[in-house]
């Protein structure tokens, strides 16, 4: 009889519904030996593949092992053993190698023929992601109607900019569903705690309460909690940070997808449901949608797409080492609020949403020239919903610009202007986002330019960058700003650095 082994990031019914047969799913201890990852992800993690075990009772076989290949093997040698298609090269390559079927991949709403078709009928235009996303809202018929989208277009992105409303500490909305943690949670927790006490394995970042859903039901919870109390208010401030808001209005599920747990459609047709009935507006749940079976997607057909080489690209030759004080989540090391603060959050939680990832924590290194290929590592491992598809292309092709613009026509990085307007860290930082040069220096506005002034030639005929450039040619105060970060460098942005 044909067993079929599940990875851990493959434990939805949709992973199995169809086979009858024995199921496989082998815990390696090595995977956490080697890599130091969240405390909070390897919890998750663990936790979520043993309920999974315990939930399947006698048809699965759960082992705890030092490698996958001596499991498989015996498995192999009592009948054949089949897996869905892995969600990364290593773990493709280590299945071809053993010799284990491989079937179709799940879990994504577009099938990986279906983008290969699209994308060879491109020719050499862009694989844009807006094109694929519409394409994929019509083949599913995702909020559309004969054809159209409902609302009159198919993209409420201009609406869904807001910055946080003035003087507000938090969204107002209702708070997230949060687990209950049970014996299997305490049971991980007892062999992580003993697994670091021996040196076996090393983490990062905080050990709390499990945050996020390790279970189908949980996961189900979750998605209806948030469709119900937090949708609506989901898309306006999206790209909103509130220190005092950590959650905003953002749905929790990215781990509960990448686990598995939960199919894209079915988290899409479930937003669609508000929509129809009045619970929430178009532009909320357009937003919600586009990141599901838009974007999530897209990350996922890209890496790929462009092949494993694609994780090595670094177009802009930035080489500099993460320094330990980001890479250990060390948020009492800087004094740029901003920084200090999403850092904590990181360390305590295993997550923060996308705009602190993508233009603090992501511009910040993009402006400082670190590796792309140790950030994108770095992501993985510290974020409860990283996994190797997910980083690789959000890092080198969106977050550093590293592929040369396969992905994004331009980088995505800015001054401190930018946070100043989307959050509430600006008023309590010790910087000034509107000061490049000095004791008040901003670290991100200082950042902007000098990161312009190094690859100005690579982006002197981007049209997008034209009006930065120009900007560039204005500043009389240039060569002080270029000594000035050249002297911080990698060091935590202290104000005691400015005048060093």
């Amino acid at each position: 009889m044909t067993t079929r082994w599940l990875f851990g990031d493959q434990l939805g019914p949709h992973f199995a519904d169809d086979h009858q047969g024995p199921l496989l799913m082998v815990e390696s201890i090595g995977v956490l030996r080697r890599r130091r990852f969240h405390r909070a992800k390897a919890h998750l993690v663990l936790s979520a593949m043993r309920h999974r075990a315990a939930e399947a009772g006698e048809r699965m076989t759960y082992v705890q092992a030092d490698t996958y290949t001596e499991v498989v093997a015996q498995h192999q040698d009592a009948g054949d053993v089949e897996v869905l298609h892995p969600t990364s090269y290593a773990a493709l390559g280590l299945v071809e190698r053993l010799g284990v079927t491989v079937l179709p991949a799940r879990g994504y709403a577009t099938a990986r023929e279906d983008f290969e078709r699209w994308a060879e009928g491109r020719g050499s235009r862009r694989l844009l992601m807006e094109d694929f996303y519409r394409r994929a809202r019509l083949a599913h018929g995702v909020l559309v109607d004969g054809g159209e989208p409902v609302g009159g277009r198919w993209n409420f992105d201009h609406d869904n900019r807001l910055p946080p409303p003035k003087g507000a500490e938090t969204l107002g909305v209702t708070d997230p569903w949060w687990p209950t943690e049970d014996e299997i949670d305490a049971e991980v927790r007892e062999d992580l705690d003993r697994w670091e006490r021996d040196g076996t394995v090393r983490t990062i970042g905080s050990d709390g309460p499990r945050l996020f859903a390790a279970t189908r039901a949980e996961a189900l919870a979750a998605l209806e909690h948030f469709v119900e109390h937090r949708l609506p208010e989901f898309g306006a401030y999206e790209d909103a940070i509130l220190e005092g808001d950590p959650w905003m209005a953002h749905s929790l599920i990215s781990a509960s997808m990448n686990l598995g747990l939960l199919d894209p459609l079915e988290v899409v047709e479930r937003a669609e449901q508000a929509y129809r009935s009045g619970a929430a507006p178009i532009a909320s749940v357009e937003g919600f949608v586009r990141q599901v079976i838009g974007w999530r997607d897209y990350v996922w057909h890209t890496y790929w797409n462009q092949g494993d080489d694609y994780r090595h690209e670094n177009a802009l030759g930035a080489r500099q080492r993460l320094p330990q004080w980001f890479a250990e989540l060390d948020a009492d090391a800087t004094d740029a609020r901003c920084l200090s603060h999403t850092l904590g959050r990181l360390s305590e939680h295993g997550w923060v949403h996308h705009i602190p990832r993508l233009m603090v924590l992501g511009s910040y290194a993009l402006q400082r020239g670190w590796s792309p290929q140790q950030l994108t590592d770095w992501f993985h491992r510290a974020f409860v919903d990283g996994y190797d598809w997910v980083m690789v292309a959000n890092v080198v092709g969106m977050s550093q610009h590293a592929d040369g613009g396969v992905m994004m026509t331009k980088p995505y990085t800015s001054g401190g202007a930018y946070i100043n307007k989307m959050s509430d860290h600006c008023g309590s930082c010790r910087f000034d986002p509107k000061v490049r040069v000095g004791d008040d220096a901003c670290p991100f506005t200082a950042g902007y330019w000098w990161f312009l002034d190094r690859h100005r030639e690579t982006f002197a005929g981007n049209h997008r960058m034209g009006r930065a450039l120009q900007g560039l040619d204005r500043l009389k105060d240039l060569p002080l700003l270029v000594e000035q970060e050249e002297r911080r460098g990698n060091r935590a942005p202290r104000v005691s650095d400015q005048t060093d």
